[in-house]
């Protein structure tokens, strides 16, 4: 389950607890408080539900902590900054422990950072956040981090993810960090998965993506490398294609293609977006 930020989505709490069986739901975060707890008790039947805080390495490291995900029946990762997810979950038990539970097929989902590392290839806020109109200029700018294989779902395999998107302008980042997957040579093959704020995407095991809440998802691709791709120099780069719907529409990540949605086309000349779309909007 992918959801863009802000306001809960209840469809989609309520799709994972379907899912779940009626189980266990855990929520993984990595600073804050238990606050979904009574939220998503309210919504779902469930065995239990429970808050995981692990904010350290050191937690990370605790038996506790990866036994506590192996007995989960439902995973999903809040908010807060990324970063975090990374320094202190990569290569501990604790991310093993949300790997397995992948493979064992219980339902996984996040929201704004905990959606961002959601996909095989995921922007790290290592260098804190990047801004578009800053590594469209430069798409070597220190805070273009990215991350692969942090997780390993089937369904967004080849596919990197942004949230907030069109309220916090994030079309820029996102192009420059496909460019970049192609320009570094990680895939032949750029795929995106873009969420607007209160807007979600739920992924069955098909990989069938059903949209829904109140903004649009956009689904991006490019196969072709950027023409112009280097540090200190704005970028250039062509034919990505997109697919945007809105909810109650279907997408297929297995086989890329949607149906109900509005396709176009996106470019950047010289760090300047254009789209096909009537009136030029590239959201």
């Amino acid at each position: 389950m992918l959801i863009g930020g802000g306001k809960d989505i209840d469809a989609a709490f309520q799709w994972m607890c379907d899912r779940s069986g009626g189980g266990d739901f855990l929520v993984l975060r990595a600073s804050g408080t238990d606050a979904y707890n009574p939220y998503i008790r309210d919504l779902c039947k469930l065995n239990s539900v429970a808050t995981l805080i692990i904010p350290s390495r050191a937690a990370a490291n605790d038996p506790a902590a990866a036994d506590k995900i192996r007995h989960a029946e439902a995973v999903f990762i809040s908010g807060g900054d990324q970063a975090n997810y990374v320094n202190f979950w990569k290569a501990t038990p604790v991310q093993a422990a949300i790997n397995d539970a992948i493979k064992r097929g219980v339902p996984i989902g996040g929201t704004s950072a905990g959606l961002a590392v959601l996909g095989e290839f995921s922007f790290a806020a290592l260098n804190d956040t990047a801004y578009s109109k800053v590594v469209l200029k430069d798409p070597f700018d220190k805070t273009v981090t990215l991350e692969r294989g942090f997780l390993q779902i089937d369904q967004l395999k080849g596919i990197v993810t942004d949230t907030h998107f069109a309220a916090r302008d994030r079309l820029g980042r996102l192009l420059t960090f496909m460019a970049r997957l192609l320009q570094d040579g990680l895939t032949r093959d750029a795929k995106a998965v873009a969420v607007d704020q209160e807007a979600a995407v739920a992924v069955d095991p098909n990989g069938k993506g059903t949209v829904m809440g109140k903004g649009a998802v956009y689904f991006m691709r490019a196969s072709d490398s950027p023409a112009i791709c280097r540090a200190g120099v704005p970028l250039t780069f062509s034919k990505i294609a997109v697919y945007k719907e809105v909810a109650g529409q279907t997408f297929d990540l297995t086989g890329w293609k949607g149906e109900g949605g509005t396709p176009y086309e996106l470019s950047v000349k010289d760090g300047v977006i254009t789209s096909t779309q009537p009136g030029g909007s590239p959201y």
